[in-house]
């Protein structure tokens, strides 16, 4: 049995759903962002159970089929984004319609319909986000952080980061040796 779980984007939430699974002694085969395959079918005292543990921690079960679906693909474009080290430069649309074996025109209806964007933003958030994290890293320059994240160009990138976060991504570097020299000054 699979089931679908809201909110579920990164490895902490893997980690908090795996406890909350083995604290109410149901036994799972896989835990992935999103979705959890469990060994057997789960009664409806268990699935109010976990349901009540769940959102005690943020979380809930999914029964929508398209609520199923967001989530779907917004695991796909975390787990795209912020865990897929081989970085692989793929065209959005067909990787998510691959992935789910639908359409994309019908997704992207959807999604737009139901979160109020489209895909293209909310990838495009999760991209900055991404930059945000690997500017504040420092190992990387702002030209190598444009590669990584497949950007076309260094202005292209910087562009889309000032306009999703409000400053450029020099600007964001600059402010963070700012605070840590704030910080040590203290």
């Amino acid at each position: 049995m699979r089931i679908y779980i809201k909110y579920m984007v990164s490895l902490r939430c893997k980690n908090l759903v795996v406890t909350k699974l083995e604290k109410l002694d149901i036994r799972f085969i896989n835990v992935e962002l999103g979705f959890v395959d469990l060994e057997e079918e789960l009664s409806e005292s268990q699935l109010f159970d976990l349901d009540l543990e769940l959102k005690t921690a943020g979380l809930e079960l999914l029964e929508n089929h398209n609520a199923i679906l967001i989530e779907k693909i917004k695991s796909i474009i975390v787990e795209l984004v912020h865990y897929d080290d081989s970085n692989p430069l793929v065209n959005l649309s067909d990787y998510i319609a691959d992935k789910l074996n639908l359409d994309y025109g019908y997704l992207t209806n959807l999604f737009t319909k139901v979160k109020g964007e489209t895909i293209q933003q909310y990838y495009i958030k999760h991209k900055i986000e991404k930059a945000k994290e690997l500017i504040l890293y420092d190992q990387k320059s702002l030209t190598e952080i444009a590669d990584i994240l497949h950007y076309s160009s260094i202005a292209h990138f910087s562009n889309q980061f000032k306009k999703i976060t409000g400053v450029a991504p020099s600007i964001f570097k600059k402010m963070k040796y700012e605070r840590n020299t704030n910080i040590e000054n203290l």
